[in-house]
């Protein structure tokens, strides 16, 4: 990479990719090589990206905090570091690095000598600048920075954050935050509506042509790095297909495709590959608040009666694995894994277990079916989205496991957005969702633990959706904000392992995949589970990661 990568213990702040982000970009976020004639030292061939969700037309705003922001813009601005979601390492970007002086304090070492696209330097005040915008705009912090932040100091190149508490995994929430230049910004009237037509940054690229089905992004010449940039242009569409994908040259692409060996590799046997390694853990959600879900009998009934590795290859067709019940993403959190726990908290089917779980929770097998003290037959609805089809063919393999042992399942596919309201506000027996995959141990265990979520049915919450309340752990939470080494934090993660493991607050079943579709003709050194530098997504700021990596290919 040519700049120092260090561990990242605690990375927060990205959203999980799920099935809904899957199906946002399935037509698009794709890249293909196109010929240049380019004679500038370390550049290549351009690259074709249709990075923007297959939106039918563009409009021009590269405003970074809009929400209608385009993705190219993630290719343009910077921030201090960034995070590998895949193993939770940090790159130094506009900061070199971090350092603890304490729990509360961290100071960031700004990186000099980087000048704005329009040729002006960059300075420690644009740093400070950024951040006072989005504390006096908290619609354009995102990423909830002043949730942590308590003030900012800086002296000469160091920026320092004081934090409202003991917090080490404010990091790299810190870490993330895209840098804004003060001499363009500091004019702005509205920095939320405002669309940035003629965007100033720091990054590898800078706009070039714009049409309104088509833009081009130019390799920036001021850049402090220009030497590890091998493309010249980058050139984004409005539109794709999966059909481009699989017959037009892609050299990079992220979509999920069906049999992807013998549509996109056969297209081009020696140059294309994939690499879809894990994002995110998807799990069955109980609603901790209604009976019998909140019965940890019955929980454990559920978990013994699943094939999960029947359930991930019919949802995902053998291109991911089944989940462990640890709440870590294997293998990117390999090195977190609590020893003690059997076969990395993998649970077998066992249908006697099961029945005996179920059979202490008040239901035994009559006439084929799971009944209550009464007779009644136990009656299931899970709740997931529509037009998820990945999660819809998990979901009817689960279907039929628990039907053969005596339960009525009800599948009930609302549209996402009532899906997530649901989900949300707890208005649900059981749902699949989904957790982790923001390469930090604190951010999955407290976003699926922590209590301060568990709101009261009906309303809203961002996390910890099932509910879960357990003061022990909670605590476990808080010691883990505190702990500043590798030991002290495998300690307590090693608990909350625990926690997961036996209370089954959420019953993980396999890992939703990041679906990185590649072609080295005419650049290499694409991240792969070899090489897994970033993940393969290109809609956030780890596509810096890979735009300063990749080589021309020979």
């Amino acid at each position: 990479m040519g700049t120092k990568t260090k561990a990242r213990l605690f990375k927060a702040g990205v959203a999980v990719v799920t099935a809904a982000a899957t199906i946002a970009v399935v037509s698009g976020c794709t890249v293909q090589t196109k010929a240049s004639t380019s004679s500038e030292s370390g550049s290549s061939a351009s690259l074709l990206l249709g990075a923007d969700n297959g939106t039918p037309t563009f409009t021009r705003n590269f405003n970074p905090f809009s929400p209608s922001t385009r993705v190219g813009t993630h290719y343009m601005y910077e921030p201090l570091q960034v995070v590998n979601s895949i193993d939770g390492k940090a790159t130094p970007f506009l900061a070199t690095g971090d350092t603890f002086r304490d729990p509360k304090t961290v100071d960031y070492t700004i990186r000099s000598g980087v000048k704005w696209s329009d040729g002006k330097p960059f300075t420690p005040a644009d740093v400070l600048f950024t951040f006072d915008l989005i504390k006096k705009n908290p619609s354009l912090d995102t990423l909830g920075e002043w949730q942590h932040i308590d003030s900012i100091s800086s002296s000469r190149n160091t920026v320092t954050f004081h934090l409202k508490g003991a917090d080490v995994p404010a990091a790299t929430v810190i870490d993330q935050q895209i840098i804004v230049p003060k001499h363009i910004w500091s004019s702005v009237k509205n920095p939320l509506t405002w669309t940035n037509d003629n965007p100033v940054v720091t990054g590898p690229y800078v706009l070039g042509k714009f049409a309104p089905n088509e833009y081009t992004l130019s390799k920036n010449k001021n850049y402090w790095q220009a030497d590890k940039v091998a493309a010249k242009t980058l050139v984004l569409p409005a539109s794709n297909t999966q059909v481009d994908i699989v017959h037009k040259g892609y050299d990079w692409a992220y979509s999920y495709i069906s049999d992807v060996k013998g549509t996109f590799v056969a297209a081009d046997k020696q140059h294309n590959t994939y690499w879809f390694p894990p994002g995110g853990t998807i799990a069955l959600y109980p609603n901790l608040t209604k009976a019998p879900f909140n019965n940890l009998d019955f929980r454990r009934g559920l978990s013994y009666a699943l094939d999960r590795d029947k359930i991930a290859d019919d949802a995902e067709q053998g291109y991911v694995k089944a989940a462990g019940q640890t709440g870590l993403l294997l293998p990117n959190q390999n090195s977190w894994l609590n020893t003690s726990i059997p076969d990395k908290g993998a649970i077998a089917q066992d249908t006697k277990k099961a029945l005996a779980s179920f059979e202490k929770a008040g239901y035994t097998q009559k006439g084929g079916k799971l009944v209550d003290a009464s007779g009644k037959q136990l009656s299931l609805t899970i709740t997931s989205p529509n037009g998820y089809t990945d999660w819809l063919r998990g979901l009817q393999a689960l279907q039929t496991q628990l039907k053969a042992i005596g339960i009525d399942v009800t599948l009930n596919q609302p549209q996402p957005a009532a899906y997530t309201q649901a989900l949300n506000a707890g208005n649900f027996d059981l749902a699949l969702g989904s957790y982790g995959g923001t390469g930090s141990t604190f951010q999955d265990f407290n976003n699926l633990l922590n209590s301060s979520f568990a709101t009261p049915i009906g309303t809203a919450t961002s996390a910890n959706f099932e509910r879960f309340k357990d003061t022990k752990t909670d605590q476990l939470l808080t010691q883990l904000k505190s702990a500043t080494t590798t030991d002290a934090q495998k300690q307590i993660v090693d608990q909350l392992q625990q926690t997961v493991y036996d209370q089954l607050p959420a019953i993980g079943l396999f890992y939703g995949g990041l679906w990185g579709l590649f072609s080295t003709k005419d650049f290499t050194n694409w991240p792969s589970a070899s090489n897994p530098y970033a993940p393969p997504s290109t809609w956030t700021e780890t596509a810096l990661l890979i735009l300063t990596s990749i080589k021309a290919a020979s």
